[in-house]
């Protein structure tokens, strides 16, 4: 049995449409990723898998119960960290534990033991008796996880949990993820962060509510029939302006220091490119054929849906 799946669930706000009849599954133990821009529909859908809301229509199981006629089993089922979790800042680390396992009716026989290996496992064992206020940014993510995991869920969820932390602390923070999934907790996380998407088992690409991919990583690239023109240039952000206004039946991304354009002509797009940059005075250090990420196929069917690329 599936530990979450959906099957054409809606949700509408009056005449908007967040969740637009998503049907997926996610199997025990797996790490799954929701990918996709501000507004697509990641919390919306977060908060219908987690019985929080209930949807307009379609069905949701999680752990074996279903979203709507079992919503307080699901709730004792899962740890759920939103966007902007319930710490308290006057509380110190160690209270606020104290205060989500007893929310969450866990008995006072072994819970030092499982508090302290908490602790421990996130690293947080030197800052017990800081208050919540005073943690980095970074340390406040781990002390809501620590909170969401106080009751053993057997599915976590968590809603954009590295938004705001630093790179440090996000590779710390998937470090953690990674153990629990090796102790069998099935993991729904939602980001707009693409190269944290590429650690996941699997991952849903949404926009504005519609699932547009799901699959592995790997899978999810395949669906990009573009080929990718990599070009690092002395001014990137004003390169990518330039192609972007030039090259309208292309997609162009900017990645740093190297900008992408989106294909089906390499060699044609590669002449045009070199042709618009060195009219406007701009250097090409180079110019190759490179494998897409998954951050081309994001910027690529996002264009595609805005109506941006070009037209089949």
């Amino acid at each position: 049995m599936d530990a979450i799946r959906a099957e054409n669930l809606t949700r509408s706000f009056g005449d908007v449409l967040a969740v637009d009849r998503l049907t997926l599954s996610v199997a025990k133990g797996e790490l799954f990723g929701l990918v996709g821009p501000d507004g697509a529909g990641k919390t919306t859908t977060m908060r219908l898998l987690t019985a929080i809301m209930d949807p307009t229509a379609g069905d949701a199981w999680v752990a074996g119960y279903h979203s709507v006629r079992e919503a307080d089993a699901i709730k004792d089922s899962i740890g759920y960290m939103s966007q902007r979790f319930g710490l308290y800042p006057d509380l110190s680390v160690m209270q606020n534990v104290d205060f989500y396992a007893d929310i969450y009716g866990v008995p006072r026989r072994g819970r030092s033991e499982k508090v302290e290996n908490l602790l421990a496992f996130s690293n947080l064992t030197p800052f017990k008796k800081r208050l919540a206020g005073n943690l980095s940014g970074g340390m406040k993510q781990k002390l809501g996880l620590v909170c969401a995991l106080i009751h053993t869920p057997k599915v976590l969820f968590l809603d954009e949990p590295t938004n705001g932390v630093d790179p440090v602390s996000r590779r710390d923070f998937w470090r953690i993820l990674y153990q629990l999934v090796r102790d069998g907790v099935t993991i729904f996380v939602s980001t707009a962060y693409l190269d944290e998407a590429e650690r996941c088992a699997r991952l849903a690409l949404i926009h504005q509510g519609r699932l547009l991919a799901l699959g592995t990583p790997e899978e999810v690239k395949q669906i990009m029939r573009d080929m990718i023109l990599e070009l690092r240039t002395a001014d990137p952000r004003r390169a990518a302006a330039l192609l972007r206004a030039e090259l309208t039946d292309c997609s162009v991304g900017l990645f740093g220091d190297r900008v992408h354009v989106a294909t089906r002509e390499l060699a044609a797009t590669q002449a045009s490119a070199e042709s618009i940059l060195r009219a406007a005075d701009i250097e090409i250090n180079s110019a190759r054929r490179v494998a897409p990420t998954l951050e081309d196929v994001f910027v690529s069917v996002l264009a595609q849906e805005e109506g941006g690329a070009r037209h089949e």
